[in-house]
């Protein structure tokens, strides 16, 4: 079992540090959360500082692939900002008029509020800005999951032709938050901002969200970022599978709940 998980951990793409099972902790209590919530799923925490994972369903997290859905907004906004598609986090795209399910998207929307409303709309205007050729260059470079864009270029981090890990997407914020990725600081910057969603003198709590179905009519549903105790990041990546797990709160409660168990979120790191 030690050697599996060694060669398991050796060929990650996302450590920064030499993997053994030393260095990675299997935490079967955490089920627990996903079944409270009716969920199956995966999900992992990296402990920079020590260079150490927590990871519970590590088949999950480092072998199946899924649609990021809109925790793609991340790569979309870097991106479009980079390319200048976006100006910067206030810029407004105007309501096209078409109502949709969400109330909040019906209206013109700054970047940072379509980011913190999740407005599928938005982003899709600026997909199709950036454009197919460009988007597949920069997807290319990011070595982004399989990098599809099938044929819809507003359509394809949503409609499963876009596929990435958790442990993929766990080294992409990694990345992010280090300043490691291909873009200029001032763009990174503005995404992590965008992505803060919880800031007090305890703790801050970054992440962005998605959700959609896959193709066997399971939903699909992330929660992806860091939180910050001591000026000391640990990243997580949360992955759900199940016909509950609609309502975002869902996922929100499974994070919590584990970060909790965990020792986080009560100014005790």
């Amino acid at each position: 079992m030690n050697r599996i998980l060694f060669v398991i951990c050796f060929l990650s793409s996302v450590i920064l540090y030499s993997c053994s099972p030393n260095n990675v902790t299997i935490d079967n209590s955490l089920k627990k959360h996903f079944d409270d919530n009716k969920v199956t799923g995966t999900f992992a925490l990296f402990d920079n500082g020590q260079g150490h994972f927590t990871i519970y369903n590590l088949s999950r997290y480092k072998d199946s692939a899924y649609s990021p859905a809109s925790t793609f907004k991340i790569v979309n906004s870097l991106i479009g900002l980079q390319t200048g598609r976006i100006v910067n986090e206030k810029m407004i795209i105007k309501w096209d008029g078409i109502k949709r399910w969400n109330e909040a998207w019906n209206k013109d929307l700054t970047m940072e509020e379509a980011f913190k409303l999740s407005c599928v709309p938005y982003y899709q205007e600026v997909a199709r800005r950036i454009g197919k050729d460009t988007m597949q260059t920069w997807l290319d470079s990011l070595k982004y999951g399989n990098k599809k864009i099938g044929n819809g270029l507003d359509t394809f981090w949503l409609d499963n032709s876009l596929k990435i890990t958790p442990d993929e997407q766990l080294g992409l914020v990694k990345k992010l938050y280090f300043g490691q990725l291909p873009f200029s600081k001032t763009t990174m910057d503005i995404v992590k901002k965008v992505m803060i969603q919880e800031e007090n003198s305890n703790y801050i709590l970054a992440y962005k969200t998605g959700w959609n179905y896959k193709e066997n009519g399971n939903s699909n549903g992330w929660i992806l970022g860091w939180i910050e105790e001591n000026k000391h990041p640990y990243f997580f990546v949360l992955n759900t599978e199940g016909a509950h797990d609609v309502d975002p709160s869902v996922r929100k409660n499974i994070l919590t709940a584990i970060l909790k168990q965990l020792g986080f979120m009560e100014g005790k790191r």
